[in-house]
């Protein structure tokens, strides 16, 4: 098992020498969505029309973080359930989208997917989202405010640490 410390500018560059099972700590943009966002993102592809955020290279962590806590930009971030967003992963990654963090195992279609795309998925430690909000050093919310906690947010982040559950080879530590 390797470390690497990663800026997301070059998670692209990086993704081929990631294995499952690696430890990764992420610095730089990762983009909060969950069901209600990742749904209405497939709208706007499917509609052509614009994007909340350019989804080419793009990390996103499966969140909804709570309002900020204690002077910090942000409350609890912990991951939530990854296969809840497994009907809108291919077309994401078909645009672009190279990286996602979340907790739990993935359907074979997310697999391939990630297969065909070189793509990544990490997991995040669930239930310690008080320690990940403490890797995010600014949030601004960019799409879809109305839905609140589920809004897509873009958030900088400095050393957050992740497992490399999914590799662009198809190794899975849920397969062990």
């Amino acid at each position: 098992m390797s470390v690497f410390h990663i800026n997301t500018g070059e998670l692209r560059k990086m993704i081929p020498e990631i294995r499952f099972g690696d430890e990764v700590y992420i610095s730089g943009t990762v983009y909060t969505a969950r069901d209600a966002a990742h749904k209405r993102i497939r709208q706007a592809l499917e509609t052509n029309s614009a994007l909340p955020f350019e989804l080419d290279g793009a990390c996103i962590y499966y969140a909804g973080p709570t309002p900020e806590h204690g002077g910090r930009p942000i409350g609890s971030c912990g991951p939530t359930t990854s296969s809840r967003m497994d009907v809108f992963t291919p077309l994401l990654m078909d645009n672009g989208l190279c990286a996602m963090i979340g907790k739990g195992p993935r359907s074979k279609e997310v697999v391939d997917s990630i297969v065909k795309h070189k793509g990544i998925y990490f997991c995040a430690i669930g239930g310690a989202g008080a320690l990940a909000a403490m890797s995010v050093k600014s949030l601004e919310v960019i799409a879809f405010e109305e839905l609140g906690c589920e809004s897509v947010k873009r958030l900088e982040v400095e050393e957050f640490p992740v497992l490399c559950a999914i590799d662009s080879f198809g190794g899975n530590i849920f397969d062990r």
